[in-house]
């Protein structure tokens, strides 16, 4: 008999609750659109705007809520419209940073930030970059790397950014319901990293003279109909998220030592790091080998993160850190969720010592 198959890759996305599906099947009920003015719009609006409000509720958050379509439009949303004048960034950021940042609109300037050996930002970059950038910039730093699981500094990265008289933006897709939010002027926030739907995440304003609106739906802030059921998921997944991280911290100690044990290498091992994510290093195997040897063994992984997983380029975020492009190519990524086990690990741990064996061949 098959053996059900091990899903290791909640950094990429993690299944939706059953809360999250039901309040989404209630949501289809208000099939109206929520910005008509008769009654059934009006009852849309109701139960759009109680989502919105459980969803600020949920994560301890005092300001605005614009819903969007996923960390990746909230981002650019931020970005875009955000009234700054430049972009200091940090270079391990999450895909869709990066490829903003690959075209920079005229009138804005561009300054990249350094981070150390284990994934950290160099605060110094950060000092120099204020120190030199001119205008108002934008400080971009995530919360949580979501190849590595490094945590970042925010609430010194922030209090450094106000202090030169920038904004701060932080995506904290990977940390948001596992951690309290981080410390910042603009939050990004997605619903499939933590039990909701895909396609809906939002973004987080502490006031919104920040933002330039660009026109439609959001209070002018984002075109296109609500989508009332995900953002009702969306809400419910906060609200009856499950709390598995002190779990979770057991199960990636226990890795970390088996993969150190076996000959393998743990990335950013001297960073604080959320529990529910580690990267390994599987010297002289490269990471679409594993990938593929897992796979068939019945267990999900990934190499970097899902939006930039699918090609084959040597990831930033390893570059970033100094890693040369073989060490970094041998590097898979293992997620856990709130129906990680025990017996989940142990299965990883005998797959990799035995494909670790046979690379040493």
């Amino acid at each position: 008999m098959n053996q059900p198959r091990i899903y290791l890759d909640h950094a990429a996305t993690t299944p939706v609750l059953a809360e999250a599906r039901a309040a989404m099947i209630a949501g289809i009920e208000r099939w109206a659109n929520p910005s008509s003015p008769h009654s059934d719009g009006r009852a849309a609006r109701a139960a759009l705007e109680e989502a919105r409000r459980q969803i600020a509720g949920a994560l301890n958050w005092d300001g605005e809520v614009i819903l969007t379509s996923g960390a990746s439009e909230a981002i650019s949303l931020a970005m875009l419209a955000g009234k700054a004048d430049g972009w200091i960034v940090n270079p391990t950021e999450h895909d869709a940073v990066q490829r903003l940042t690959a075209r920079i609109p005229a009138g804005r300037s561009l300054m990249r930030l350094a981070v150390d050996l284990d994934g950290q930002l160099v605060m110094a970059s950060l000092a120099r970059a204020l120190e030199t950038c001119g205008g108002r910039p934008m400080v971009v730093v995530q919360s949580v790397n979501s190849e590595t699981g490094v945590i970042q500094d925010n609430a010194a990265i922030t209090a450094m950014a106000r202090d030169g008289g920038a904004l701060s933006l932080c995506d904290a897709s990977q940390s948001a319901g596992k951690l309290p939010l981080p410390d910042a002027d603009m939050i990004v926030v997605s619903a499939h990293k933590l039990g909701g739907p895909p396609g809906i995440g939002a973004l987080l304003v502490r006031d919104l003279g920040l933002l330039e609106p660009p026109g439609g739906q959001e209070k002018g802030y984002r075109g296109g109909t609500e989508n009332v059921p995900a953002a009702m998921g969306f809400a419910a997944a906060l609200t009856h998220a499950r709390y598995w991280t002190d779990r979770a911290a057991d199960l990636r100690h226990q890795l970390d030592s088996a993969i150190r044990g076996a000959g393998g290498e743990v990335v950013a091992q001297n960073a604080p790091r959320l529990p529910s994510i580690g990267s390994y290093r599987m010297p002289g195997m490269a990471a679409n080998a594993q990938l593929i040897q897992f796979d068939l063994a019945g267990v999900s992984v990934s190499a970097g993160s899902a939006c930039s997983s699918g090609t084959l380029k040597t990831s930033a975020v390893l570059t970033a850190m100094g890693w040369d492009e073989k060490a970094a190519g041998e590097v898979v990524r293992v997620s856990f969720g709130p129906s990680t086990t025990r017996a989940h690990v142990y299965r990883f741990i005998e797959l990799w010592r035995d494909m670790a064996a046979r690379a040493k061949r």
